[in-house]
């Protein structure tokens, strides 16, 4: 059940989200194409001005299509007489500088143009001229303020089967507190092979607030500090209807910046595979830990944070975003665990979008990571997600 004093929290939050009017622009609005000019960031202003303008999204099956018959016509061109000629080697080298020269062939620009303007184009400028050069900050994770999270069984005993990282007395917790997360990420290399590849830097930290909790002065009970760099690469496959978009590889950081006994951390190489069609997208990442050797803060954090996870998102005309995460070990018996989360974002007013998260499992933060409990949360979010 959940208490009376959460309930009364989440219902005034819900008046308040609620009392803030719906905003739409008209076409041509002034004071949104002023507001458009103060963004110092190149993308945001861009699309802050198309917003402004009722400027149309590209359409991703427009240049899908315009791909597909690019290849279908290269594939039909017969190879010339002295190609076919050349050893295997040369026609390897041959190949390969095409593949980095597209600047003149219409050909090979529409097949490096597939997707553009798809879910997962708009956020990894993965299509040949969406691209937009090096170090704009892009939305990368939600960034929201929740002043209403509410779990239903704290972590007042931290503990991991290293015993220095194991408290020794209960933690005096409120089980309503806020969390807010800022994420983003910038690209740092542009057309590494190409017109491919670009490496991108990423940060995103969360803090759990006991902000209610006079009594402990009210401490931030838990923060996380994410910072990862991937080499990302557009791909151009099909699959059961999706569309195969990106696959990238990087390395990733994790950990609480806590002593001990409530310090936790962990390093990953990352794997990511985006898929995405019209309304929705699908990024799978499986990873490998990087072992910590004897000093482990928490050796066993891979049976309950995960091997790998999967994020569905579902964008709607309206302007509603749904996401769902599913993680899991990938293991069976006692080293079974894994977690779920529904994020749920919707319009208010300008940039601003209430957001309602809901977390169920093992790892909702760092020194959550082998505690399972329920969490829900209710706030706003200060960007779009996709």
């Amino acid at each position: 059940m959940i208490p009376s004093r959460f309930r009364s929290l989440l219902l005034s939050q819900a008046m308040l989200l609620a009392a803030i009017p719906a905003h739409a622009q008209d076409d041509g609005d002034t004071a949104s194409i002023d507001a458009c000019i103060a963004i110092e960031i190149d993308a945001a202003r861009l699309a802050c001005y198309d917003r402004a303008m009722g400027r149309q999204s590209r359409d991703p099956q427009q240049a899908d299509a315009a791909a597909a018959s690019a290849r279908q016509s290269r594939k039909a061109t017969p190879a010339p007489a002295e190609a076919a000629a050349l050893p295997k080697a040369a026609l390897a080298r041959r190949a390969l500088s095409d593949l980095f020269d597209q600047d003149s062939d219409p050909v090979d620009m529409a097949i490096a143009n597939a997707g553009r303007g798809s879910l997962l184009d708009s956020r990894w400028e993965l299509a040949r001229d969406s691209k937009l050069g090096t170090f704009n900050f892009r939305a990368y994770k939600p960034v929201y303020l929740m002043p209403a999270f509410w779990s239903s069984k704290p972590n007042v005993m931290p503990h991991s089967p290293n015993p220095d990282n194991s408290v020794d007395a209960p933690q005096a917790l409120d089980d309503v507190e806020a969390k807010f997360q800022i994420s983003f990420k910038t690209k740092a290399l542009e057309n590494l092979f190409g017109d491919n590849g670009d490496l991108w830097m990423a940060y995103t930290q969360s803090s759990r607030w006991q902000v209610y909790n006079g009594e402990a002065s009210r401490p931030f009970r838990e923060t996380n500090y994410e910072p990862e760099v991937l080499l990302a690469f557009r791909t151009g496959y099909g699959l059961l209807g999706w569309k195969g978009r990106m696959a990238a590889a990087g390395i990733n950081h994790q950990s609480n910046g806590r002593a001990d006994p409530l310090s936790r951390s962990w390093n990953r190489v990352m794997f990511n595979i985006g898929l995405d069609r019209e309304g929705w997208a699908l990024t799978l990442r499986p990873w490998i830990r990087i072992a910590d050797g004897n000093d482990d803060d928490n050796p066993d954090i891979s049976d309950y944070m995960g091997r790998g996870d999967a994020t569905l998102v579902r964008v709607l005309p309206d302007g509603q975003q749904f996401s769902l995460m599913l993680r899991h070990s990938l293991r069976g018996g006692d080293r079974a665990h894994g977690a779920a989360q529904l994020d749920w974002g919707f319009p208010l007013h300008g940039a601003f979008r209430g957001h309602l998260q809901l977390f169920d499992g093992y790892g909702e933060s760092l020194v959550d990571y082998n505690h399972r409990a329920t969490w829900i949360g209710l706030g706003v979010s200060l960007m779009e997600w996709y």
